[in-house]
């Protein structure tokens, strides 16, 4: 007769006590320092690269060339981000975050100041390139640092901050840049990060602690990391570049497409080969890290509607970056002061997912309210909306890394520093790969869309239709009198028809973009309702101090 053995579950105070053995119990110097000076870098690159995407027109005209060539600057530095960061893991756990940070933040920095005052499109592109794989080492540490350096009971106050200030320079970008470009100068978009990146390095400098020196001196493999680096590097180029290429027709796209693909089967193949010590793969085969991973994919997608789909509704009117902000900057008004109130709501017990899911819910009412833009939009019809679509994304952001945090707290991801680096970058990977991925997808589904509708609608407009005529005579008289002649006054009635037609093509285009991002949304609610439940919440975590001893400070 077969006897069953049953294993008690652990209690939430057994689970504490057991936890806080592993974590740290406070930072070297100052914790405060420590959060903001990571924040801050983070916050910091993701206004760097929508700088160069707001004044990339501006760029092009002091360098004076055209749209093909523009189009590569920030391919140029969104590759460059692409590449160092699963390659930060490696340095990370080589040299320490601090090192890496502090490097990475003062050589962003000289970069920065000498951009806008480089005229050769060939060493604007190198040095853009370096500024993206310089700033492009915050964000992947940004999570390593937090997991294996921040204490618990600041944990949730440190994830609103991120969340407030990747958030906050989004939406903020293109009220900014438009004020420094009629207050100062378009070079703003580069000096911008100086002062803003030094604060960065006062904090980091003085708010964490230098890494022990390490025991073994043998030093890792880092092959397996370049050819994964270069080759999602050389994908993202290709996708990036594709629409503009025409795809498999051009022989750029399918070279870097085949390069990348080859280059990261070399990296599998050298895993499987000689496996390197700083990763940890089999950890990420978690049900949860994989949703999480496609729930941060899919997060990624809905802020298209405030960093696509928003500004080019309002841009095909002829809106400047100034004009456009006034939309966005709605978005950005209440963030802090929500970002505070989830943390409260997380440190009082509430499950990260239902946060998450609050503020998903929010962000789909938002774009079915946004979808029923009409052609005479302008930015104030987006007020009410965009402060809804603010709360939603703030809810979903802070729920959406809280919940990661917890999943890989419990899942073992400070147990081992190569967990703690892997699971780090996989999040960045999927971040910052997966967001330009989205961008991409919908920079193709709006040109397939428009084409689609401005058929349709072209389909009603023919020579002979009785309304078509009235029109095109009616507007040829209205311009006849600052016109050549009746046949150029007739061409310019036609071109004002032409325009209208397209106008209403990219409205109901826009349309359909607002729904496809709240269709995402329900997709993240499923997988949500998919997660499993972490043992412990916040409130749990943050009643953990355990007694600071030396060698915690030091591993810290």
């Amino acid at each position: 007769m077969a006897t069953s053995i049953v294993f008690a579950q652990p209690s939430p105070a057994q689970i504490v006590r057991g936890f806080a053995g592993v974590v740290p119990s406070e930072l070297s110097h100052s914790p405060i320092l420590g959060i903001l000076g990571v924040v801050m870098g983070a916050g910091m690159v993701t206004l760097a690269g929508r700088m160069l995407t707001l004044g990339l027109a501006d760029l092009k005209g002091h360098l004076g060339i055209g749209f093909d060539e523009g189009a590569w600057l920030s391919t140029a530095f969104n590759a460059a981000l692409i590449f160092i960061g699963p390659f930060t893991v490696y340095l990370g756990g080589l040299v320490g975050a601090r090192r890496i940070l502090l490097f990475g933040a003062g050589a962003f920095t000289l970069i920065s100041t000498f951009l806008p005052l480089i005229h050769s499109y060939s060493l604007l592109i190198t040095a853009l390139a370096f500024a993206g794989l310089t700033s492009g080492t915050f964000y992947p540490l940004t999570l390593t640092f937090a997991l294996r350096n921040i204490p618990l009971r600041f944990l949730p106050f440190t994830i609103a901050l991120y969340a407030t200030s990747v958030d906050f320079s989004v939406n903020v970008a293109p009220s900014l840049y438009g004020w420094y470009r009629d207050h100062l100068s378009w070079h703003w978009m580069f000096w911008n990060s100086v002062p803003i990146t030094a604060v960065m390095m006062i904090l980091i400098y003085y708010g964490t602690a230098s890494p022990p020196p390490k025991k073994d001196s043998s030093t890792p493999s880092f092959a397996g990391f370049l050819y994964g680096s270069l080759g999602f590097a050389a994908l993202f180029a290709a996708l990036d570049q594709g629409e503009k290429l025409d795809w498999w027709r051009s022989g750029v796209f399918t070279g870097l497409f085949v390069a990348g693909s080859f280059l990261l089967l070399c990296g599998l193949v050298r895993r499987f080969l000689n496996p390197n010590p700083l990763v940890d793969l089999p950890f990420l085969g978690k049900r949860n890290i994989l949703l999480l991973g496609i729930g941060l994919f899919l997060f990624r997608f809905t802020l298209l509607g405030t960093i696509v789909l928003v500004p080019q509704s309002l841009a095909i009117h002829g809106f400047e970056a100034d004009q456009i902000g006034p939309a966005l900057i709605w978005t950005a008004v209440m963030q802090i002061v929500i970002a505070f109130v989830a943390a409260l709501l997380l440190l009082r017990n509430m499950d990260s997912r239902l946060l998450m899911a609050i503020g998903f819910t929010c962000v789909a009412a938002a774009c079915c309210l946004n979808a029923q833009l009409t052609s005479v939009w302008a930015a104030a019809d987006y007020y009410r909306t965009e402060l809804l679509m603010g709360v939603g994304q703030s809810f979903a952001f802070i729920g959406l890394v809280s919940t990661i945090v917890l999943q890989g707290l419990f899942l073992g991801a400070l147990s081992k520093p190569q967990r703690t680096l892997t699971f780090s970058a996989y999040f960045h990977l999927i971040r910052l790969f997966g967001g330009n991925l989205g961008a991409i997808f919908m920079g193709h589904f709006i040109a397939q869309r428009e084409k689609l509708h401005s058929n349709l609608l072209g389909l009603h407009v023919q020579q002979g239709n009785w309304i078509l005529d009235a029109n095109v005579r009616q507007m040829t008289a209205g311009v006849f009198a600052k016109s050549a002649g009746l046949a150029a006054a007739a061409g310019r009635a036609v071109g004002l028809v032409s325009g209208r037609i397209r106008l209403q093509a990219y409205t109901l285009t826009f349309n359909d973009g607002y729904h496809l991002v709240a269709w995402a949304c329900v997709g993240v609610m499923l997988l949500i309702a998919l997660m499993g439940k972490s043992p412990l919440s916040y409130q749990d975590l943050s009643q953990i101090q355990p007694s600071a001893t030396p060698t915690q400070e030091a591993r810290s």
